[in-house]
This record gives C-alpha cells, sequence and structure tokens, in this order.
C-alpha cells in the first residue's frame, strides 16, 4: 500500500467524513472496517467478482447503484454518498435499533442465508433492485426473472438463492408501485 496520503470526505450512512488523510491506494472495504469500524461489509474475493463488498451508491437524484468496495479505492468515492449494511436499518438518536429495512426483515423472514457471509452483498443488491423497481415497476409475469437478473451476479457459496430470491420477491409484490399487473 501506498505511503502517500490524500484527504478524502464523502457521505457514510448519511454521515459526513472527513476530511481524513488516507492512503491513496487504499481499498474502500479496508476504509470502512479500519478507519470507521463499519464491518458488515465483507471482503470475498478481492476482486470484484462475488460482490460479498457491495454497497449502496445514492446518486444526487436518489437513484442508488451496487457499487464494490474491494475493487476500488476510498479515494474514488471522494464526494460520493453510499450506504453500507449498517445505514440500511433505522436507530433512535441514541443509537438503539428502531427497525430494519423492508429487506433486511425479508431476508430474517425467509432465514434467506445460511452462512450469512454474502448477506450485506445481497441486501444491497435487493435494495437496488427494489428502489429501481419503485421508479421502473415491471410486469409481475416478470418478476422472477427481473429478480435473477438483478441478482445474478452475487454469488451464494453455500447456495442459498431460492431464499434470497423469495425474500426479495415478497418485498417487491408488498411494496407499491414495484409490479405491474
Amino acid at each position: 500500500m501506498s505511503l502517500e496520503k490524500r484527504p478524502l470526505t464523502l457521505t457514510i450512512n448519511g454521515k459526513k467524513i472527513g476530511p481524513v488523510e488516507v492512503p491513496l491506494d487504499m481499498p474502500m472495504i479496508d476504509f470502512l472496517h479500519e478507519y470507521l469500524n463499519l464491518t458488515g461489509t465483507r471482503f470475498g474475493c478481492g476482486q470484484g467478482v462475488c460482490h460479498a463488498c457491495t454497497v449502496m451508491e445514492v446518486h444526487p437524484d436518489g437513484a442508488l447503484s451496487e457499487t464494490r468496495t474491494c475493487v476500488f479505492s476510498a479515494h474514488y468515492f471522494n464526494n460520493k454518498s453510499i450506504t453500507t449494511i449498517e445505514g440500511q436499518a433505522k436507530y433512535d438518536p441514541q443509537g438503539n435499533l428502531e427497525s430494519l429495512s423492508p429487506v433486511q426483515q425479508a431476508f430474517i423472514d425467509h432465514f434467506s442465508f445460511q452462512c450469512g457471509y454474502c448477506a450485506p452483498g445481497f441486501v444491497a443488491g435487493a435494495t437496488v433492485f427494489i428502489e429501481g423497481l419503485k421508479r421502473q415497476p415491471v410486469k409481475r409475469a416478470n418478476l422472477e426473472s427481473a429478480i435473477e437478473e438483478a441478482l445474478n451476479e452475487h454469488i451464494c457459496r453455500c447456495t442459498g438463492y431460492v431464499r434470497y430470491y423469495e425474500a426479495v420477491k415478497e418485498v417487491a409484490l408488498a411494496t407499491p408501485g414495484c409490479v405491474k399487473d
């Protein structure tokens, strides 16, 4: 890793961070873990293939996209806004959990994990998918194939895909405006 550092400023889970002096080539996942103690995002393959390290990038218009943190340096996120798995739940002012996001709750309700290692990346991908459906709904008959396409690149070594997809389908069907007949 480079010894050269540069200031980094970004928004994570709704909180402005920085400027913080960060090595130029530090991967974002290492910044999350080592600088902020946000350890829910998982390091999997280190090549951006498995998507375990996925977080949500929040664009200025409110749209979300998936971004992998093992292949992008922390500085790639300079002046950007991201949400990690920790930022999806709602907390009271004292930091106590108030509620999980609909996707997080559905994953628990469907026991959509075995070892749980890939779950944060799947939750991020599923949340991006659901938010996208709110902007561009899918026909009910095409929902299952849309889920499969949206989450296709996420790898679960325990093969928990059926439960992941069932949970996402439940959220899509329960969220007004996501599915059209």
